[in-house]
């Protein structure tokens, strides 16, 4: 019997419902696979159909398309090492998320998810029906266990494994970033590499689907938890990873450990990678947004340019009389460091015409919020029209604390089918701004160096709709007000808990009352990249309509 094993592992981007297209993904990995003289291939959970599928896995015939194509690729990749690939299974009436095993041309077994994950982004107890805990399967002179994703996250899945008989475990995943959340997987494998006493392959797809994004990250975990190979985050990666027989069982070799970013460099790719991708696998080679000269709208066209290349994105300044030069000079210093097109749209006219329309119904009514709210609207009614007429997706740029409080107009600057920032605290937004400007990689497709001016970090930001507006005027200070809604919203803590860490009753309250009042709005907003565990969508799902408050 041989003493070694190789195993390649997939950690590639999939398309949800691009089936031939993850199929010849899979054919390609495979090709190389076997040039380098692998005994498997292995490819994350639900690799097939890209994930999360949400109800389109419901459907009858997208399973069984699904399905047809995996068979289709055990068929033509006969000839050489097995494959194991995630793809939704259903007999007897019930929904499996399941990994098929291909070898010999055949589907050679199927292993069921256990264990289903029903909270945050995760839904699958609505999709599929728990599998029983299964046995290992044979690759030549090695037995393997499969616990699939959250079934590691428990030990009753890895111990009836190895218990049966399984000598490694291979953990396919489709595991979404949030800030934090690779030192949390590593710990709960280590801690099943400690239980079995089984070397264990963690293995996640990379890659951008709505608000989520599969950062990647894979690694292999030795019995005593040694980091034996990690693979880079946030790319694709093929490695090959050689197992050997000991007299204590079996072991991987070390091999490449890619060293991973800090977490402000993670957020920001994060960010870059989710705009690209839901472009990309949407049809979208192009954007624009309205650069208004403040630190918002000047990250998001930083990401863009990043994202796609300066050439691709469009920034447009849309004066009204309340527009200060400094935001002029500012907007066009933006667009020329970043090298992306800059057309300057003045909105006098428009709004002007608005005015004189709404003058007979505003007559008598003193001038406020919505005469305010005609300047945005008219810039979001100016910038859609472009996107229609170009061709070029329109990116909204509110941060999490204004999407948060609904500093935002509806149907004006909250006008566009996605938002880059939307998971990013305000204050966050000003350190990302001082780490692009301080550090340049290879994935970024922007030029390097100060690229966001230091003026426009460091003014008091303003939505500059009336005379000497700032933010100030209606809400806390940033630092006070991201530190209220990270307690209220990511901590979910009581309003008696954050009087009691410092902060004044009335301003929680008004936050709390702001947070609840602008759920519509939030309901209505375009999608953008989750960064925490907590980011608006499915990770915090509250009625539109919803009367009680915190009293505590």
């Amino acid at each position: 019997m041989a003493d070694t094993f190789r195993l390649t592992l997939g950690q590639l981007n999939p398309t949800v419902g691009a089936l031939a297209a993850n199929a010849e993904l899979a054919r390609k990995a495979w090709a190389q696979a076997k040039a380098a003289g692998s005994d498997m291939l292995a490819l994350p959970e639900m690799f097939i159909t890209g994930y999360q599928t949400q109800d389109l896995g419901m459907r009858p015939g997208f399973v069984a398309d699904a399905v047809a194509h995996v068979e289709a690729l055990a068929r033509d990749c006969a000839d050489g090492p097995a494959i194991g690939i995630g793809c939704p299974y259903a007999t007897h009436g019930h929904l499996y998320n399941a990994y098929f095993i291909l070898r010999g041309g055949q589907v050679e077994s199927r292993i069921f998810k256990h264990h289903l994950p029903n909270y945050g982004v995760f839904d699958e107890k609505r999709v599929y029906t728990s599998g029983p805990i299964n046995g290992p399967y044979n690759i030549g002179p090695l037995r393997i266990g499969t616990p699939i994703c959250e079934d590691a996250w428990y030990d009753d899945v890895c111990e009836a494994q190895a218990e049966t008989g399984a000598e490694i475990l291979l953990v396919p995943n489709g595991s979404p970033y949030h800030r934090g959340k690779f030192d949390t997987r590593m710990g709960l494998m280590v801690a099943r590499v400690v239980e079995t006493g089984l070397p264990l392959i963690y293995l996640n797809m990379v890659g951008g689907q709505d608000d989520q994004v599969f950062d990647g990250g894979s690694f292999v975990l030795n019995p005593g938890g040694a980091l034996a190979v990690q693979m880079p985050v946030l790319e694709e990666a093929l490695t090959h990873v050689d197992f050997t027989r000991t007299p204590d069982g079996w072991r991987a070799v070390p091999g490449a450990r890619a060293l991973h970013p800090d977490a402000w460099e993670q957020d920001y790719r994060v960010m870059v990678l989710a705009l690209r991708d839901y472009l990309a696998k949407s049809g979208f080679g192009k954007v624009l947004l309205g650069l208004s000269g403040g630190i918002d709208s000047a990250l998001v066209a930083a990401i863009a340019a990043d994202a796609l290349g300066p050439e691709n994105v469009r920034c447009v300044m849309l004066p009204s009389e309340y527009t200060s030069q400094h935001s002029l000079d500012d907007a066009e210093a933006v667009a020329k460091a970043l090298g992306c097109r800059y057309d300057y749209v003045p909105i006098s006219a428009g709004r002007a015409a608005i005015t004189q329309t709404l003058a007979p119904l505003f007559d008598g009514l003193k001038p406020d919020l919505a005469e305010e709210n005609i300047q945005s609207r008219l810039r979001g009614l100016l910038l859609m029209a472009m996107s229609n007429k170009f061709g070029e997706m329109l990116l909204t740029t509110g941060n999490k604390s204004e999407v948060a409080v609904g500093y935002a107009t509806i149907y004006g600057d909250m006008a566009g089918g996605y938002n880059p920032q939307k998971d990013l605290y305000k204050t966050r937004v000003f350190e990302t701004c001082r780490w692009r400007n301080a550090n340049h990689r290879p994935w970024m497709k922007a030029p390097a160096g100060v690229v966001i001016p230091p003026r426009v970090i460091d003014k008091p930001p303003s939505a500059e709709l009336r005379a000497d507006q700032k933010d100030e005027d209606s809400l806390p200070p940033y630092d006070v007000l991201d530190a209220i809604l990270t307690l209220l919203i990511d901590d979910e803590k009581p309003i008696s808990e954050v009087v009691a860490a410092g902060f004044d009753r009335a301003t929680v309250k008004k936050v709390e009352h702001l947070i609840y009042i602008s759920e519509y709005k939030r309901f209505q907003s375009a999608p953008g990249p989750r960064l925490t565990r907590r980011a608006f969508w499915l990770d915090r799902r509250y009625p539109i309509v919803n009367r009680w408050r915190d009293d505590s």
